[in-house]
């Protein structure tokens, strides 16, 4: 599988080479190309846009883009943590940049695209250098295969009903992040920015609601309490109680009663 779409890759980059010494027949294969892509030049500054990357990224317009955007200075780039490999198509590299997020509340912050209900684009890139007719990278393509658009709320419910599910076992974070998904540290960061807390906050927060249920059931003791909820009875546990109610375990039955 992996073969064939390196095969394909490579098909690709290299129908783009034979059509790049007809600069209009290049300019119309962007236009009408179905997968979002874009010229840039070896400074990195964009070149040419197509419809489908307006579209995907949200771009209000094309002169708001063209010869403004830099993807070696797009901030995005820099904290997924891949300038120096997109750096490597200048010497003649393919280089694949797989399952890249953009949050898009970044995208609004930095750029001058449109407020849509989206939390983050996932996406693999494919970026070619276009050799000219001497033999040095003239510009490079990159062409965005869109995988998912997180809208946040969907996901975040699958992984809050993983926790509530499954509260009475230790934390798992990559069960729940498989629930919503989500990679573990795409799925923490677009968990806080959704509910203000990481999912192990909540996973506590949700267990010391339950334990507080069982502390107002007069037929158990505190300890049997703690224990129907399957968390030990210690000092520990204690203060966790403490620190997230205000009150110790016994403070707390008195003072619901």
């Amino acid at each position: 599988m992996k073969d064939q779409v390196d095969y394909v890759q490579s098909s690709l980059a290299e129908s783009f080479q034979v059509i790049l010494k007809e600069q209009e027949l290049l300019a119309k294969v962007i236009e009408y190309f179905p997968y979002p892509i874009q010229i840039f030049s070896i400074d990195g500054v964009a070149m040419a846009v197509n419809k489908a990357t307006l579209e995907m990224i949200g771009i209000r317009s094309v002169e708001s883009h063209i010869g403004k955007y830099n993807c070696f200075e797009d901030p995005i780039v820099r904290e997924n943590g891949v300038e120096d490999k997109l750096r490597q198509v200048l010497t003649g590299k393919t280089v694949y940049l797989t399952d890249f997020n953009a949050p898009y509340q970044d995208m609004i912050r930095y750029f001058n695209v449109e407020e849509r209900d989206i939390q983050t684009i996932n996406s693999d890139i494919t970026c070619f250098p276009l050799i000219n007719a001497y033999g040095t990278v003239e510009c490079f393509a990159a062409v965005f295969i869109l995988k998912k658009i997180y809208r946040g709320k969907e996901e975040i419910v699958h992984a809050k009903e993983y926790i509530e599910t499954h509260w009475r076992e230790p934390f798992d974070l990559s069960g729940t992040a498989k629930a919503a998904c989500l990679s573990k540290t795409h799925f923490s960061k677009l968990f806080k920015q959704h509910t203000g807390v990481t999912p192990h906050e909540y996973y506590i927060n949700y267990r010391i609601s339950k334990l507080k249920e069982k502390l107002l059931d007069t037929n158990l003791t505190i300890a049997q309490a703690f224990t129907a909820c399957n968390i030990d009875y210690s000092g520990h546990s204690a203060r966790v109680f403490k620190n997230k109610t205000g009150l110790s375990p016994s403070a707390y039955r008195k003072l619901s009663k």
